[in-house]
């Protein structure tokens, strides 16, 4: 339709298009179409999108004859595969889920189209979800839309290549260990991964059904923390406690997310496991500074023991089983690659396991320690796992509370690595996956961008371990220039509003 400005109505941040168009100056058919147009483009460029959900032309039609208006009136929503929409499959990137449609929509779904809003594409993931790269033997390849040669990140990374290109303006995704922060930071926007419970997961899919150890959340992606606001005002609504009883029933707290108040902040440049990139670190620093020229005030928070929260909470809270269900996920459909090696260790009897550890341990020691990770427990095991996992839950707290801290700052992996890295670099999980064993909200926020300096100080990066994990990590980094990096903001759980108060407030500055 040549009177449709789309290069205009795709410039508007969120709360002005939402507002346009609940305002009626914005007409609902122009809004979705330039989405649909731009998502296209994006798709063709880096093969982001799984599926074009037919029937939200109906419920655009819908729409403009009732003209019920909710917070997210007319607007298009992305959704990432393993979200259950009506009538389409959530694949999670395996064959043997093609044909095989949900029943209905999962009830973050059903809540998003009570608010008005339109879920009108499915995007990729990589094949299981416990991945932060985006390819799989259905949909192949996601790149990233900032560099084609990076990876998009994941498992989120359909929607984080969607909305990085532009061509979605709000995307929900989920998180385990990173999957919405990863693309997020990655792609240049912003996310927030909820507390667990905080939005409901009734039609999610996980990749690891039924482990408590790591916490996964759902939650939303979007290009600047007002529009991640918005949605979660819009999700945290009755319709979502009276859908799904077993989420807390706390409505979007106003007064956390609009307070004006001095922070105080703790952070750190480094957890000790992962060295940081140097572009990494710097992000951090400027920040800290900039915050605290704003009248924060800034404390250094002592992390300790990171590799045996990884090892030990992490790897094998999710793997209890010796990672059995995992692996029997993948029958048939094994991507020959670094999974083959964990599929054939994860199969391994226990005594070949301990010998390989014992090899690998001078070479390789984390690579060794998550080789000992990966033993089938007994059911005592996993129920102490899960008491030592509470009581560093409640010790965290404690340090944070002794330091009278209301969030913390800290680093985010980045810049993007390149293409097929992430399935080498397991380990790089750390900065994330720490807050999934916690439970804590985080999200990210990028910053800054790679500069030349920060690329020549590349070149002396080691590592802590030095081992062939901190020498390939180096090379995933490389030749960034110009490439996005967040950091991550966090606070504690349940506090999803202060969370986003102080992701704005680093936005801002």
């Amino acid at each position: 339709n040549p009177s449709v400005n789309a290069v205009s109505i795709l410039s508007l941040p969120l709360p002005e298009l939402s507002k346009k168009l609940r305002d009626g100056s914005l007409p609902l058919d122009h809004v979705f179409y330039s989405y649909v147009g731009k998502a296209l483009q994006i798709a063709i460029e880096t093969n982001c999108i799984t599926e074009y959900l037919q029937e939200s032309e109906n419920q655009l039609r819908k729409l403009k004859l009732t003209g019920k208006q909710g917070l997210l009136y007319g607007v298009p929503v992305s959704i990432k595969d393993s979200i259950d929409c009506q009538g389409h499959d959530s694949t999670m990137g395996f064959i043997k889920n093609l044909n095989k449609p949900a029943a209905e929509d999962s009830v973050v779904v059903q809540v998003l189209r009570r608010q008005g809003a339109i879920p009108f594409v499915k995007t990729n993931v990589p094949q299981s979800l416990i991945s932060y790269d985006c390819k799989n033997l259905i949909f192949g390849q996601t790149c990233n839309p900032l560099l084609y040669t990076r990876t998009p990140g994941g498992s989120s990374g359909g929607e984080g290549a969607l909305l990085g290109g532009g061509g979605s303006i709000l995307g929900i995704g989920t998180d385990v260990g990173g999957s919405l922060r990863f693309p997020a930071a990655f792609c240049g926007v912003c996310a927030l991964k909820p507390t667990g419970n905080r939005l409901s997961k009734r039609g999610i899919l996980s990749g690891v059904v039924g482990q408590k150890a790591v916490a996964a959340a759902v939650g939303p992606l979007a290009k600047d923390v007002e529009s991640l606001a918005l949605c979660m005002r819009a999700l945290l609504c009755e319709d979502m406690f009276s859908l799904d009883s077993t989420v807390p029933p706390l409505p979007f707290n106003e007064e956390v997310y609009s307070s004006t108040q001095p922070l105080r902040i703790g952070y750190y440049e480094t957890d000790f496991f992962t060295m940081p990139s140097p572009a990494m670190r710097r992000a951090v620093r400027e920040t800290k500074q900039l915050l605290e020229e704003a009248g924060h005030t800034l404390v250094p928070f002592e992390l300790t023991n990171v590799d045996y929260v990884i090892f030990n909470f992490c790897v094998r809270g999710m793997f209890a089983d010796g990672g059995n269900s995992f692996v029997k996920k993948f029958n048939g459909e094994l991507e020959k690659g670094t999974m083959g090696l964990f599929f054939w260790l994860a199969k391994s009897p226990h005594w070949l396991k301990t010998l390989i550890s014992w090899i690998a341990k001078p070479f390789v020691p984390r690579f060794s320690s998550i080789i000992q990770s990966m033993k089938p427990n007994t059911v005592s095991e996993v129920w102490s796992l899960h008491h030592e996992i509470e009581d560093f839950c409640h010790q965290f707290i404690a340090q944070w509370k002794k330091l009278n801290l209301d969030v913390m700052l800290c680093p985010m992996l980045g810049p993007a690595l390149r293409i097929g890295y992430p399935g080498k670099l397991s380990v790089a999980v750390s900065y994330t996956m720490l807050y999934n064993a916690l439970d804590f909200p985080a999200g990210v926020v990028p910053v800054t961008t790679v500069t030349d300096e920060d690329e020549e100080e590349l070149k002396d990066y080691k590592g802590y371990y030095r081992d062939w994990w901190d020498r390939t990590l180096a090379k995933a980094f490389g030749g960034s220039v110009g490439m996005p990096v967040a950091v991550q903001c966090v606070a504690l759980p349940w506090q999803e509003e202060l969370c986003l108060r102080f992701m704005k407030e680093v936005e801002t500055l």
